[in-house]
Order: C-alpha cells, then sequence, then structure tokens
C-alpha cells in the first residue's frame, strides 16, 4: 500500500488562533464562508473540530485541505460525512472525495477566494492559472459536500 502524502503539521501560533477562531466561529461570528467542520475521530469515536473556509463553486460545495491529509481529512475519510457548523446552524454532508485530475479548477479557486490565509501552505502563487495547480493536486485532499438531506 502506497505511503499516504504527508501533512503539514500546525505550529504553536496555529494551534492557538484555530483554538480561539474556533470558538468564534462556533458563536456564529466570522466571514460567511467560515465553519467548523465537525468530524468523529476514526479510532477514538471522540468528536473534533477545526475551523475551515467553505468554498461555494458554480452551485457546488468543496472542503479543500491547505495542510494536506490532516487527522479531520482522515477522519472524515474513514466516515464518509462531516458536519458543518456556525453559530446554531449544524448540517450534515457526505462527501465525495474528488479526483487528483478535477482539483487544479477547485485549487485555484480556493487560493483565489483565500490567500490572504491560506497562500503560505501552496508553492503556487495566487493568481496562477489552473494548469500550474495539477502538479500539486495529489498533495491537497478536496471533497464535495453532498446535502444528506437532499439524498
Amino acid at each position: 500500500m502506497p505511503t499516504p502524502p504527508a501533512y503539514r503539521k500546525a505550529n504553536a501560533v496555529e494551534i492557538v488562533f484555530n483554538r480561539i477562531f474556533g470558538v468564534l466561529v462556533g458563536l456564529g461570528l466570522g466571514m460567511r464562508h467560515n465553519y467548523l467542520v465537525q468530524v468523529r475521530g476514526r479510532k477514538s469515536g471522540k468528536a473534533y473540530s477545526t475551523p475551515i473556509d467553505l468554498l461555494e463553486l458554480r452551485g457546488k460545495r468543496y472542503l479543500v485541505a491547505p495542510r494536506g491529509r490532516t487527522q479531520w481529512v482522515r477522519n472524515a475519510e474513514a466516515a464518509g460525512e462531516v458536519t458543518l457548523k456556525r453559530g446554531s446552524l449544524r448540517r450534515t454532508f457526505q462527501i465525495r472525495p474528488i479526483p487528483d485530475s478535477e482539483k487544479p479548477e477547485i485549487l485555484k479557486a480556493y487560493l483565489d477566494s483565500f490567500r490572504t490565509t491560506v497562500q503560505r501552505y501552496f508553492p503556487v502563487a495566487a493568481g496562477s492559472p489552473a494548469e500550474a495547480f495539477a502538479g500539486i493536486a495529489a498533495d491537497y485532499p478536496v471533497f464535495e459536500l453532498i446535502d444528506s438531506a437532499a439524498r
């Protein structure tokens, strides 16, 4: 079995920021694209949450993991679903992993939309053409969110 792509661990400042920002998003504060993604631990069963930027593109919703196959990504893959929370809003979605061949346009839109917070995780500059993301697509998990209520 091939080794899964590595991920970039959060540093101490990012951990503290994510905790504080997560509390604010959980209270309903933040931009309209800020949510907490909640997933069950694949081993512990415990609920974990982390703040994310939700990308809406052509009528679809996407989660992008700018730091690679982090723990929330692995837990989401194991569970097959995630819950998005902001304030009192809580919605559960099935996830569909996006194949690498479909990621360049999504990664470009994600980086262009959220460049101030995620550029440091990408070796490609915001504003680059979608083709520039083809060589790095495998390093960035992307999921389409499928509304569980619509299924």
